[in-house]
């Protein structure tokens, strides 16, 4: 496998296969002794079978209708609050979700599945990152989900107009388990959410660089508590917690042998990629539908602009779009809509799922369909309105919509995007179903200023952790990363889409949203999920089966 090249998987891709490193023809008594430990752990409670790695019947299959309820125990260790300071500054208690029932313990050297908490609840994503319970029997893991320190609500964008749109970043819901992050969920410094969100002063730990630590010193105690320092440890996260999983492989290389790191948009910051690829790619997913929806959407904004001029055209716009409140300004009425599309871009999945919102399967799709079919003559906002139910209302449940309300529940990503989290987006008018507007930086850092009293610093997630050469950043002073990345994912367009070298593997694919890989598998699931699936498991059992290997030799 070739440095820049990718893995392709979809319909229309050739066959995927994996190089693999053999292992050595001699081996001795005692390596061959730990190797047979390590294949009778993969199913501790049932004998070794010979059959193909990737024996399709050992998926667990389940109904997309409703989630199982996994069983796991809730803990708490006490966190430091600041990793990088040795005055103290004290500590608070960060909360991970723990399963250790297919875990073949310390003696086999059991691996131990981390998961790199996002922001949120990790109930939640426990619940949806189905992909890692789903293989923790054939590996004999141990699964560990943690709370950390994430990203929340939503950055700012500004028209060359000189008004906000609010553009929600897709970090928040996504299937992400392990620990915690910290000010997230039940992890909160200076024990109540009120005092950790006060100001400035509270909330200068909450950074990619402490949840890290936070994670890296869990682990080492977790380690130590279960007599597991010989265990292997495999990093997961989707999303923002897929940036933390593949940051914390290359910055503490010694806590964990391989990261999986699915839709993880590590490149999008300051002159890496266009600022314009993220609305193009939502663009372009409602277009592939349906050129006449994605007409209806760009001329929409028009039409609202035009009616919001006046106090009569905002109240039609309230009622015609079944609104709680009087609308006092179109911009709300405009994120709400921009907030829909781009959630929908990002869960596009070829089956219904309940992971934002309650949708069906191929969500723009059946927009798009909606919008379509009403008669010749109707309006475009009354399609607009009709288009977006599918999303805010699929089950017909509400009686009107706060759009006030973000049903998402993001709270700490602002700041985090008034730091270090800088991710310019911008929106081309030619390729774009959006208003066109660029990222204007004087203004978002007026913005910060006024918010929060700080003034970010865009180029310092790239000196923390690279990103301007790749190849130079994770070919030679990196390994063992998979990233995972599916095209139809706006996220897509800031992650790594190509091999970097042999060990840092990119898996795309072509009718992929965001990190769908790491849903539980269903009998719904297209040949070209399982495939990459699959890959990702082959590729994993050989990170392990190497550490392994070198542990023995290491005798």
């Amino acid at each position: 496998m070739q440095t820049g090249d990718r893995v392709l998987l979809g319909n229309r891709s050739p066959k995927h296969r994996i190089l693999r490193k053999m292992a050595p023809s001699s081996i001795n008594f005692l390596l061959v002794l730990f190797l047979l430990l390590f294949l009778d752990s993969h199913s501790p409670s049932e004998a070794v079978t010979l059959r193909p790695p990737f024996w399709k019947s050992w998926w667990p299959r389940r109904s997309n209708e409703h989630f199982s309820t996994y069983q796991y125990e809730t803990r708490y260790f006490t966190q430091t609050l600041d990793h990088f300071s040795f005055k103290q500054l004290g500590s608070f208690q960060q909360r991970y979700l723990l399963n250790k029932h297919h875990w073949s313990g310390a003696l086999r050297m059991g691996p131990i599945f981390f998961y790199c908490g996002n922001e949120g609840g990790i109930e939640w994503f426990a619940e949806n990152t189905g992909f890692m319970w789903d293989i923790a029997p054939r590996f004999g893991a141990m699964l560990v989900f943690a709370e950390a320190c994430s990203i929340s609500s939503s950055l700012f964008l500004f028209c060359s107009e000189g008004f906000i749109i609010k553009v929600f970043s897709r970090f928040d819901k996504y299937p992400k388990f392990s620990a915690y992050h910290r000010y997230y969920g039940q992890s909160l410094p200076y024990g109540s959410r009120e005092k950790a969100y006060q100001n400035a002063d509270t909330l200068s730990y909450l950074n990619a660089e402490q949840a890290l630590a936070d994670f890296a010193t869990l682990v080492i105690d977790l380690k130590r508590n279960f007599s597991a320092e010989g265990c292997p440890v495999i990093l997961f996260g989707g999303s923002y917690g897929g940036m933390l999983a593949a940051w914390m492989r290359m910055k503490y290389p010694h806590i964990a042998v391989g990261a999986l790191s699915s839709s993880a948009p590590i490149l999008q910051f300051q002159d890496i990629v266009p600022s314009q690829f993220f609305y193009d790619i939502v663009s372009n997913d409602f277009k592939r539908e349906s050129l006449s929806c994605f007409r209806c959407i760009k001329e929409s904004w028009n039409i609202l602009e035009h009616l919001g001029q006046t106090s009569e055209g905002l109240a039609n716009l309230s009622r015609s779009f079944n609104l709680c409140w009087k609308l006092n300004r179109t911009q709300d009425l405009a994120d709400w809509l921009n907030s829909a599309y781009s959630y929908l871009a990002m869960v596009n999945y070829p089956y219904p799922a309940n992971f934002l919102m309650p949708l069906p399967a191929f969500p723009i799709k059946e927009v798009c369909k909606r919008m379509d079919s009403y008669p010749d003559g109707t309006g475009i906002l009354d399609r607009i309105f009709g288009g977006v139910s599918i999303y805010y209302n699929y089950t017909g449940s509400v009686d009107c919509f706060d759009i006030r309300d973000d049903p998402h529940g993001m709270n700490g990503w602002n700041w985090q995007a008034c730091t270090e989290m800088v991710m310019p987006m911008s929106s081309n008018e030619e390729s774009s179903m959006f208003p066109p507007y660029c990222f204007d930086y004087d203004a978002y850092q007026d913005q910060c200023i006024k918010e929060f009293g700080v003034r970010p610093r865009p180029k310092w997630i790239t000196t923390e952790f690279g990103g301007h050469d790749l190849e130079r950043d994770l070919k030679h002073f990196g390994s063992n990363i998979i990233f995972t990345n599916g095209l139809l994912d706006p996220w897509s367009g800031g992650g790594v889409l190509q091999n970097v070298s042999d060990s840092i593997i990119s898996l795309v694919t072509e009718e992929g949203a965001h990190h769908l890989d790491l849903r539980s598998a269903t009998d719904q699931d297209p040949e070209w999920l399982v495939n990459q699936r699959e890959s990702e498991v082959e590729i994993i059992r050989g990170w392990i089966s190497d550490y392994y290997t070198e542990k023995a030799s290491s005798f």
